[in-house]
C-alpha cells in the first residue's frame, strides 16, 4: 500500500434486490484515492458512479448490500474497514462528516427545508467537535464566508429555499467541509448550475485540496470537467471500471472503446458549429438482462465474437498504472 493512499476500494461487488429480480450494479470495482489527487469517475447516467460514492459512505438503500470485496480508510487511527461496519453504527456516524465527507448531487434535496442552514451547519459541528451553541455557529458563519457566501452573518440565519442554486452548493460545501475531513466525496456537484458558478465551485474544490492536502473523489459525465479537474482518472460502464490511469494517459491515450466513444461524443470549443460529432449508438443495456461478455460489446465498433463471450480482465497497458479492460486496445492504440 503507497504511503498517500487514504481510501482503497478492491473488488466490490454490490448487488441490488428489487421485485424478486438483482441488479448488480458494482462489479468487481477497484481504485485507490490519494492526497492531494483528484481522482474523477466518469461515465453515462445509470452506470455505477452515485452506487460507488454511496457505498464509501454506507448510505445504500435497504434493499442493497455488498456481495464481496473491501473499502479501507487509512486513518490516523489504523485502517478501518467501512463495508464490515454497521450502516448507522457508532463507527459509521464518527466516519461520517468528520473523517469523509460528500456533497451530494442536489442541494435541494439534502438540505432540510424546515431547518436554517446555520442550524444543520451547526448541527454537522456539534456532532463531531465539543462546540456550544453559539462557537458553533460563530464556526457556521466562518465558513459560509470562506465558501464566498455573501452576508454570512444574516444567511447563516435563513433557509434553504432563500437562497440561490449557487449558495446552496457553497452551503453544502460548507458543512462537508466543517470538520475538515481527510476525503470528500462530490458527487455531480455542479448539475444545475451555470458556468460562472460551476468555475467558481470548482476553483474552490482546488483550492481546498490544495491547503488541506484533501482526497477528492469527484463523479461527473463530463469528459470537460475531466480534463480540467482530474489527476487520476475510473471510466465506468455498467458497473464496470473499463479504463483507468491518470488524466493525461487517459485523455491522450484512450485504450478503450468507450472512452474513446465519450471524448468523440462532446464538442470541442473553437471548432465552430460546423464540427462533426459522434454520439454513442444504441443505449445501455437492461440491467436485469445483461448482455454475456463485455458489457460495451452491442455498441462497440471493435467488438468481434470473443467479446460477445468473456468479459476480458483487466490489462496493465503501462507499468505506472494505465488500465483497461478490452480484448482489442491494441487496435485502437494502434488506429
Amino acid at each position: 500500500m503507497e504511503q498517500n493512499v487514504v481510501l482503497e476500494v478492491k473488488d466490490l461487488c454490490v448487488n441490488f434486490y428489487t421485485n424478486q429480480r438483482c441488479n448488480k450494479a458494482l462489479r468487481n470495482v477497484s481504485f485507490s484515492m490519494k492526497k492531494s489527487r483528484t481522482l474523477c469517475i466518469v461515465g453515462e447516467s445509470g452506470c455505477g458512479k452515485s452506487v460507488t460514492a454511496n457505498s464509501i459512505m454506507q448510505l445504500l438503500p435497504e434493499l442493497s448490500r455488498i456481495e464481496n470485496g473491501t473499502i479501507t480508510y487509512y486513518g490516523a487511527e489504523g485502517p478501518v474497514s467501512i463495508e464490515s461496519l454497521k450502516r448507522n453504527g457508532r463507527v459509521m456516524r464518527g466516519l461520517r462528516g468528520q473523517e469523509i465527507a460528500m456533497i451530494f448531487q442536489d442541494p435541494m434535496t439534502a438540505l432540510n427545508p424546515v431547518f436554517t442552514v446555520g442550524f444543520q451547519i451547526d448541527e454537522m459541528l456539534r456532532n463531531h467537535k465539543p462546540l456550544s451553541r453559539k462557537g458553533a455557529t460563530q464556526n457556521s458563519i466562518r465558513l459560509l464566508k470562506d465558501m464566498g457566501v455573501p452576508l454570512p452573518v444574516q444567511r447563516v440565519h435563513e433557509y434553504p429555499h432563500q437562497y440561490s442554486g449557487g449558495m446552496r452548493q457553497r452551503a453544502m460545501i460548507a458543512m462537508a467541509m466543517a470538520c475538515e475531513p481527510k476525503v470528500l466525496i462530490a458527487d455531480e456537484p455542479t448539475t444545475a448550475l451555470d458556468v460562472t458558478i460551476q468555475a467558481q465551485i470548482f476553483e474552490l474544490m482546488l483550492t481546498l485540496k490544495r491547503e488541506k492536502e484533501m482526497a477528492i473523489l469527484l463523479i461527473t459525465h463530463d469528459m470537460g470537467v475531466v480534463a480540467e479537474m482530474a489527476d487520476d482518472v475510473a471510466v465506468m460502464y455498467m458497473g464496470n471500471i473499463v479504463e483507468s490511469g491518470t488524466a493525461e494517459q487517459v485523455m491522450a491515450s484512450p485504450s478503450h472503446p468507450y472512452t474513446k466513444a465519450l471524448l468523440e461524443s462532446i464538442p470541442v470549443l473553437g471548432k465552430g458549429k460546423n464540427q462533426k460529432l459522434e454520439p454513442i449508438r444504441g443505449t445501455t443495456p437492461d440491467p436485469y438482462n445483461r448482455p454475456v461478455g463485455c458489457q460495451f460489446a452491442p455498441r462497440c465498433d471493435y467488438a468481434t465474437e470473443q467479446c460477445r463471450q468473456a468479459m476480458p480482465d483487466e490489462t496493465n497497458i503501462e507499468q505506472d498504472g494505465h488500465m483497461v479492460r478490452c480484448f482489442n486496445y491494441k487496435e485502437l492504440l494502434n488506429g
